[in-house]
């Protein structure tokens, strides 16, 4: 962390930079990841300049004096300082002495950097042995394979070749004169190879092993206990991973940090020792954590500090370098005096920093690559010096790997419910705008302040202020209006935090109430407002109070000043408006836009309609295009696809299914899958299969058992794996079920007679009949035990390669590369389990084979058992991934991707057809209420229902679910003379275009005929006929004729059906 003085004076440097970003923002779209890189950039120049105020004021930092540092600040800081941060902050020269450092050329082994007490660590000191060669003694140029013994060199050469350096750390070495044994931990940099050497606490290798295993087995408890954890609760998935930490590490007090988008940081979890100040609360400046650090966190996860007050270790290097050392990978890395200082003032002696990294956004995305993100770290405070072995260290990276996929789930699942609410917020006032005058959307409830959080909203619109909540008065408005037009007239709206740093003369009389605003522009003279009161109000720290005897918080560095220097730092300003919340203010404004422009943009809107409807019509062929393909891959994949109604009865079934279970396709339409297809064992797995998906939760990798059927199958059962795919029209409603799956009817066969001690294991195994499926089995430290023919075929990577090493990290990691640290942890995790009892089925798995060809799989883990039943190791299966089944789920998320935005379009479509709509039924119903002749009444009632068939349209453009006979009718009683003569108007202009004559043999009895049914759709599908014949009917004098022919039949229950033919 930085210093409390360099927090502190930071402050004038925030505003300029609030100021700068604040007055000139337009409403955010796609600038998301601008503004982030931006920001850090910007938190660079006031970290380097704060860093060296700090360097200036003495090694130990007590003369760095609070108050006069927040002068300092205002300067601009030259590039050859932040130049000299960073290379301080990343090349310091210094480690912990708690370990040692040798740097190696890695073509020739030569050392060419050491640290200090390298010699006395590994016993190569004249004084500790008086018989040493001096020629033996470290130095620039030894060959540090002549440090250690043969067998630990051995390892060292070994590691050196590998891909991928780091997978196979710790690797356990012994010093070749001492004999003691260290945990050597290595990465690659610009110039070579770092070795980290962290003494080890045990003689024998195997008990190292051991340890890692046993260490990496408590992470797996507590990500099994992550998993467990019900979903929309982050603060419980935050506590329980401060919880698990401490009880794996034993730290005094272990801490959740989370970074805002502002990067200032707040502790939202905490679990501590009963004595010790609670800092849960507690928020601090962006300073405090530097973003050189934070960029650190993202290349090496795990930092800890063994004693703040430990002397830090100098390292020598070869004078031929260009440069200091690169020690960002460095697991000794020295902590910056600042660091250390700031440490030593709030008790803490030892710690360990934990990186939490998830899903950035995908404007953040370089090269087809997901990005990722610091969200925040999970951090370990010890009242007394405290070392963490390195194996669990490793254990508790793969927990907040866990943690971080898990936190990324309830995220977006967060972000999601957020969306619904925004757009159903959105919905309800735009109803409201349809029913009642603008000002209801701020006068009603729900308003405007429930879409996002706020204090205050408020709309002036026509000159007229209508406020709610906490809102400057009505003048105060008037005069941010004017600054508005007159600074930001060119804009669409306006963001800040401050209004003071946004430029607004106005802000001192506004005080505290009102520190942030969000405006959008409805037009030039109408605006939407949000305001905020300043950030103080939200903020509660739960930590103990100033005691009148510290006189000091301003100048030392501890929490407490932290949260006062961030409270002086957010003085006169509110919380931050987040992207999500301008993008719900945005896409409000978009929707109220044409509610409320005036006459002159209709031109306007003309142009978007047809932009829309051209857009619509490319989407509309690209739709069809994949539906095609869907189709034609279904019809023709070799693996087998079915398909069920929302009743759960068979409505697809393609030639592979047929094949596998000697079903046809017309006998197995109709039938039902719970009931008539499935054993009796799997229909509660089935019947929960169709209900989650029928909701909208998507399964993969299901093991279902299908019967078969017909003479050549004798009655075998059909093990497929499905993934279940909901089926949804393009109105986005679930209309049925799709399963995507796998024959693995061999691969269970071979498996049951593997876990049940069935047949020789080793004639299974290492059979080289293509049906036995690629299997490897480790023992229980997961070290490889077997890699069949299959696997040697599958991988690239021959049985006498492989076995011996371990299966996490060395063979999947090294060897066969994963994509990815969140891969290798869900495959540490599935190993642990299955050595634990606990079976994992159907994991994705994938990997780079030898060849560097990237292959797909499922990973089933099984426990290993021997003939007393104790479980000795794990047994793992992959299930190779047909190309069909890949390309038909790229097909299906295609196809849903086009649906989705074709729903988006029609959407809005739908709500700009209400609009002027609703205008027309409006001055209908006054036209009613005036003196009108009969002829007047009957073209009146025509266009009632035109209207009425419009708006029944635009609420449901369901075709396909008409064609099915799935969409609700609304009943009700009405003539049928009203539906023809609607039908008959809606074609009168066409007619006279194409010069064509309508006929019409209609009886009276027919238009004077009251019936029941749903008059709209009866309407739209004849109106559809009618014009279809008059389109493409002959021109020139030529003529159309309708023809009613009624027909009544008596039914059982009393009614009268009416069979009317139109020809």
């Amino acid at each position: 962390m930085a210093s409390q003085s360099q927090r502190q004076s930071n402050q004038r440097q925030h505003q300029n930079q609030a100021a700068q970003s604040s007055g000139t923002s337009n409403m955010r779209q796609h600038h998301h990841a601008t503004e982030s890189v931006s920001k850090a950039i910007a938190q660079y120049t006031v970290d380097a300049q704060l860093h060296a105020v700090f360097e200036q004021s003495g090694g130990s930092g007590k003369s760095f004096d609070y108050s006069q540092s927040v002068r300092t600040t205002s300067q601009s800081v030259p590039e050859e300082q932040i130049t000299a941060y960073l290379s301080k902050i990343q090349r310091g020269g210094h480690i912990q002495p708690f370990g040692c450092m040798i740097a190696v050329d890695e073509g020739s082994f030569r050392v060419i950097a050491y640290s200090e007490n390298a010699k006395e660590m590994l016993g190569f000191t004249p004084q500790s042995v008086p018989s040493l060669d001096k020629q033996e003694i470290l130095s620039d140029g030894t060959d540090v394979r002549t440090l250690f013994r043969p067998s630990s060199s051995a390892m060292l050469e070994k590691a050196f070749g590998a891909r991928e350096i780091t997978l196979l750390n710790p690797i356990w070495i012994h010093s070749k004169n001492s004999g003691k044994p260290f945990y050597a931990i290595l990465h690659r940099i610009d110039v070579g190879i770092v070795i980290d050497l962290e003494p080890a606490r045990t003689e024998d290798p195997a008990l190292s092993i051991a340890g890692a295993v046993q260490s990496q087995k408590l992470a797996v408890r507590s990500i099994s206990q992550l998993q467990s954890l019900p979903g929309g609760d982050i603060k419980l998935l935050c506590d329980t991973v401060v919880e698990s930490v401490r009880e794996l590490t034993g730290y005094d007090r272990v801490m959740v940090y989370k970074f805002h988008e502002d990067e200032h940081g707040e502790v939202v979890a905490e679990n501590k020792r009963a004595d010790l100040e609670p800092y849960i609360g507690l928020h601090y400046p962006s300073t405090d954590i530097p973003q050189a650090s934070r960029f650190l966190f993202k290349q090496n996860r795990v930092r800890m500090i063994v004693d703040c007050h430990a002397t830090p270790v100098s390292v020598i290097q070869d004078e031929a370098l260009m440069q200091p050392l690169c020690l960002v990978g460095s697991t000794l890395r020295a902590p910056h005096g600042c660091h250390a200082q700031y440490m030593a003032n709030m008790g803490s002696i030892a710690s360990m920093a934990m990186a939490v990294i998830i899903n950035g956004n995908e404007e953040e995305a370089i090269g087809g690559r997901n990005s990722t993100r610091l969200w925040g770290l999970v951090v370990c405070h010890h009242t007394s010096a405290r070392c963490i072995p390195f194996p669990l260290r490793y254990a508790c990276e793969f927990l907040m790997q866990a943690f971080g996929l898990q936190l990324n789930m309830e995220l977006q699942l967060a972000s999601q419910l957020s969306e619904k609410h925004v757009l159903r917020t959105q919905t309800l006032l735009c109803d409201m705008l349809l029913r009642d005058s603008p000002t209801g959307i701020v006068t009603q409830s729900p308003s405007i302040m429930d879409l996002v959080k706020c204090d205050g909203a408020a709309l002036y619109y026509q000159g007229q202020y209508y406020p709610s909540g906490v809102t400057p008065t009505e003048a105060q408005i008037k005069d941010i209006v004017e600054w508005l037009l007159a600074l930001h007239g060119d804009s669409t709206g306006l963001s800040t935090d401050s209004l003071a740093d946004a430029g607004y003369p106005g802000a001192a009389s506004l005080g505290n109430a009102v520190c942030g605003m969000a405006v959008a522009y409805i037009t030039k003279r109408d605006f939407l407002f949000w305001f905020r009161s300043h950030t103080a109000k939200e903020v509660k720290w739960g930590g103990a109070k100033h005691h009148p005897e510290d006189k000091d918080d301003g100048q030392r560095m501890h929490p407490r000043s932290s949260f006062k220097a961030f409270l002086e730092v957010v003085k006169s300003r509110s919380l931050l408006w987040e992207n999500a919340e301008m993008d719900a203010i945005h896409s409000l404004q978009l929707i109220l836009r044409d509610s409320f422009r005036d006459a002159e943009a209709t031109n306007s809107k003309a142009v978007v309609r047809t932009q829309l409807e051209d857009t619509e019509l490319q989407g509309m062929d690209e739709l069809s295009s994949v539906a095609r393909e869907m189709v034609r891959l279904i019809e023709t994949a070799t693996a087998p696809i079915f398909a069920v109604d929302v009743d759960g009865c068979i409505n697809g079934w393609n030639a592979k299914v047929a094949e596998l279970t000697g079903l046809s396709v017309e006998k197995a339409m109709g039938k039902s899958l719970v009931h008539d297809l499935v054993y009796k064992e799997y229909e509660e797995t089935v019947d929960m299969l169709l209900h989650r998906a029928l909701r909208g939760e998507e399964d993969k990798n299901v093991e279902i058992k299908l019967r078969t059927f017909g003479s050549e199958h004798q009655k075998k059962a059909l093990f497929v794996v499905v993934n279940a795919c909901s089926s949804k029209d393009y109105m986005n409603n679930i209309v049925g079920v799709c399963f995507v799956g796998q024959d693995v009817t061999g691969q269970k066969v071979v498996m049951d007679k593997y876990v049940h001690i069935q047949g020789d294991y080793k004639a299974i195994v290492h059979s080289p009949n293509p049906l036995i499926p690629p299997i490897f089995a480790s023992d229980e430290n997961t070290c490889c035990l077997e890699w069949n023919t299959a696997m040697e075929k599958f991988t690239g990577w021959s049985r006498g390669e492989v076995i011996g090493k371990m299966l996490v990290g060395e063979v999947f990691g090294s060897f066969c590369q994963l994509k990815g640290s969140d891969a290798l942890t869900k495959f540490m995790i599935a190993l642990h389990n299955a050595i634990g009892g606990q079976d994992t089925d159907k994991l994705p798995f994938s990997f780079f084979d030898r060849n560097g060809k990237y292959v797909q799989a499922l990973l089933t883990a099984n426990k290993r058992v021997n003939m007393e039943g104790e479980i000795i190791g794990a047994f793992c299966f992959l299930q190779i991934a047909s190309n069909e089944l890949q390309q038909a789920l790229k097909v299906q998320r295609q196809q849903e991707k086009k649906c989705s935005a074709r729903m988006k379009e029609l959407a809005y479509i739908c709500q700009e057809i209400r609009n002027p709509l609703s205008g027309l039924r409006f001055t209908n119903s006054l036209l009613e209420n005036t003196d009108l002749t009969e002829d007047q009444k009957q073209f009146l009632e025509t266009s009632a229902a035109c209207e009425k068939q419009i708006l029944k349209i635009t609420r449901d453009v369901d075709l396909e679910s008409i064609e099915n006979g799935l969409l609700e009718l609304e009943k009700a009683e009405f003539l049928l003379g009203s539906v023809i003569n609607a039908v008959v108007s809606q074609a009168m202009l066409l007619l006279r275009e194409r010069n064509l004559q309508l006929l019409r043999d209609i009886p009276e009895e027919i238009k004077t005929l009251v019936v029941y049914g749903d008059q709209a759709r009866i309407q739209q599908v004849l109106a559809d006929f009618l014009l279809n014949m008059v389109r493409y009917a002959p021109s020139s004098e030529g003529w159309v004729e309708i023809h009613v022919c009624p027909t009544l039949k008596q039914i059982s229950d009393g009614h009268t059906l009416v069979h009317l033919e139109f020809k």
